[in-house]
């Protein structure tokens, strides 16, 4: 069988790398340690080294739906990426193991994964490019006790992905007034940077 599509080119060559956040019906806590969403204490990161570029193809968050409080209240998911630095290694999170697209290959990622930070990175990651967002607003909603918000999910599969070239990280963030749980799935095609030049 012959791929003719660039993505599963990449793939069946063993670029192709997925992680995923939170495990089964055990969703992450969004906003950090706490409800809102926090730059320093992101849900996700993918830390890309220097010398290595990663074209991310899937992101897809879904989100808990949280109780509405106030018709003030807001829940969010944003993805982004800070395109000058990886990941500094501090803050406290879970790590993350990202496996091969093609089952059988055997060529691991270069890139660092983690969720779920608790304390926050020392270096604060900049969000130099937010590339997709979604929120819920509890104004757009009734506001009684145990109101809930809309269906809060995010599905990134961009036609013509960034090529973010390392050192940088592919950061996704969900949290809000409103306490937010979520789970993610991430999918990248990983190369050298010297494929681009």
């Amino acid at each position: 069988m012959k791929f003719y599509d660039w993505k599963m080119d990449a793939i069946r060559d063993g670029r192709g790398f997925h992680v995923t956040v939170g495990a089964l019906t055990t969703p992450i806590v969004g906003g950090g340690d706490g409800t809102t969403v926090t730059i320093d204490e992101p849900e996700v990161v993918i830390s890309v080294p220097d010398g290595t570029s990663i074209l991310p193809i899937r992101v897809n968050v879904q989100c808990e739906l949280p109780a509405i409080a106030t018709a003030s209240d807001v829940s969010e998911i944003i993805i982004g990426s800070d395109k000058d630095a990886a990941w500094d290694e501090t803050g406290t999170s879970t790590e993350e193991t990202a496996v091969n697209m093609r089952t059988t290959h055997t060529a691991t990622s270069l890139c660092s994964c983690e969720s779920a930070f608790t304390v926050a990175i020392t270096t604060a990651p900049a969000l130099d490019y937010e590339i997709a967002r979604a929120q819920s607003v509890g104004s757009k909603h009734s506001t009684p006790a145990n109101a809930n918000f809309e269906e809060l999910k995010l599905l990134y599969e961009p036609l013509a992905p960034l090529i973010l070239d390392g050192p940088c990280m592919l950061l996704v963030y969900w949290g809000g007034t409103a306490a937010t749980s979520g789970f993610a799935q991430i999918e990248w095609l990983e190369y050298p940077s010297t494929y681009f030049t």
